[in-house]
């Protein structure tokens, strides 16, 4: 038995979880660090706090600050076509699951770049002296949701197949 669609706005719901969990976790690191303050929480994660002008991997950082602007519209662009999509596609749940995620985390790093001119960034995982890049829940919401947006294609191509 098939479940029923869920009507966009449900999806828009989730997005919204999305963006007020990273920006509930934004304000917390910003009101208990410093700059560049790092606490140890277990041998390979600390909760940091750093700013990141660019995008992923700080690529564009040290761009001179148009960088701010052009992310930001980027997001915007995104959000508006991902908005879309969920209005469009309503009925299939994971394609729909994955894009509130990506939406979710895009309007958490826009509202970022428009507020602080940056993206509050604190999750830092590392093992043997190398750190990965510090990143946000935004971020993960958008990790997350780019892989369920693969899997759901695989899917389909699956079904497609068989």
């Amino acid at each position: 038995m098939r479940r029923a669609p869920l009507p966009w706005t449900a999806w828009l719901l989730i997005a919204l979880v999305v963006f007020l969990a990273d920006q509930f976790t934004k304000l917390l690191i910003m009101g208990a660090f410093t700059l560049g303050e790092a606490r140890e929480v277990t041998a390979f994660f600390n909760l940091v706090r750093v700013h990141n002008a660019g995008a992923a991997f700080s690529m564009l950082a040290d761009a001179g600050g148009w960088q701010r602007w052009f992310f930001t519209a980027l997001g915007l662009g995104a959000a508006g076509f991902m908005t879309w999509m969920l209005r469009a596609h309503a009925g299939e749940r994971l394609f729909c699951s994955a894009l509130s995620l990506i939406l979710g985390g895009a309007l958490g790093n826009v509202v970022d770049r428009l507020l602080y001119g940056h993206v509050v960034d604190f999750l830092d995982f590392h093992a043997l002296g190398w750190h990965f890049p510090a990143f946000n829940l935004a971020d993960s919401g958008i990790t997350v949701g780019a892989g369920l947006l693969i899997l759901d294609e695989l899917l389909r191509v699956r079904r497609t197949r068989a």
